[in-house]
């Protein structure tokens, strides 16, 4: 199923989604959670990119795997980009959790449902929603890296 889409490589495709669409749910979210003037703008599409931030990975993920299984001779040489790219599938999964949880509990300029009132807990979540979109951006790029320099480091001229 992760293995093709038509004749090519599915993880080939994935991998340019998943390097678009995580900064940016990152980027949305952190400002959906630190500019709350924006909220009531930025609500909806941050928690639709943050759950297909998860998605993409998953598929990325899986894609990657199915991959590798076609042409085991590849596993040594995508080692570091594989962890990588496990690594980054927690890590969005954290960040979609938490995003639907700020989508949950922070107010917008018109009070959402469910909103609460406890700054404390706003200034936390709000806080660790910026936080984890920038580990995710930063994880993001460096699995991106290792599966760049696996694939092109033996292939491109040498300086």
């Amino acid at each position: 199923m992760f293995e093709r889409f038509g004749s090519l490589p599915l993880h080939v495709l994935v991998i340019h989604l998943a390097v678009v669409v995580l900064p940016v749910s990152a980027l949305t979210a952190m400002a959906f959670a630190a500019v709350p003037k924006w909220r009531s703008f930025l609500r909806w599409p941050a928690l639709v990119l943050g759950v297909g931030a998860l998605v993409c990975a998953f598929v990325a993920k899986k894609s990657g795997d199915a991959f590798v299984a076609a042409l085991p001779q590849l596993r040594q040489l995508v080692a570091v980009h594989r962890s990588r790219g496990n690594l980054l599938l927690w890590l969005v999964l954290a960040f979609a959790v938490l995003v639907v949880a700020a989508f949950l509990l922070l107010p917008t300029t018109r009070r959402g449902p469910g909103a609460v009132d406890s700054r404390p807990l706003q200034l936390v979540v709000s806080a660790a929603v910026v936080v984890l979109a920038v580990v995710v951006i930063y994880q993001t790029i460096r699995t991106g890296d290792a599966g760049a320099k696996a694939v092109w480091s033996n292939i491109l001229p040498k300086k």
